[in-house]
């Protein structure tokens, strides 16, 4: 069984920076494409980048783009997200997610993911 724990959320002023990190259990993390989603008070969680088995290849949503970094460390077996900029928009509960399977490289569809982490929540001031 796979366990994604995330960590690094807070309070932060407007224009601060967070990074968050996700870290996995098992052998297989090298394997698998790996994401970051999002879920804010009343909206549906939605997509925030993904990243390659390798690290090579990352997708992001336009509304972080140039402001946020996906990243990963397989010898860690863990993913980071590095938040810069931050906005009050950018308050929410942030998740990170495991790739359905090997094959399945970047995405931005909820529905290729089926690890989950428990959440950190990033709350941004204005």
């Amino acid at each position: 069984q796979v366990q994604l724990v995330e960590s690094g959320g807070g309070l932060v002023q407007a224009g601060g920076s967070l990074r968050l990190s996700c870290a996995a259990s098992g052998r297989t993390f090298s394997s698998y494409a790996m994401a970051w989603f999002r879920q804010a008070p009343g909206k549906e969680r939605e997509f925030v980048a993904s990243i390659g088995r390798t690290g090579e290849l990352t997708y992001y949503a336009d509304s972080v783009k140039g402001r946020f970094t996906i990243s990963r460390d397989n010898a860690k077996n863990t993913v980071y997200l590095q938040m810069n900029s931050l906005k009050p928009e950018d308050t929410a509960v942030y998740y990170c997610a495991r790739a359905r399977a090997p094959s399945f490289t970047i995405s931005s569809h909820l529905n290729d993911y089926d690890y989950w982490g428990q959440g950190t929540q990033v709350t941004v001031s204005s």
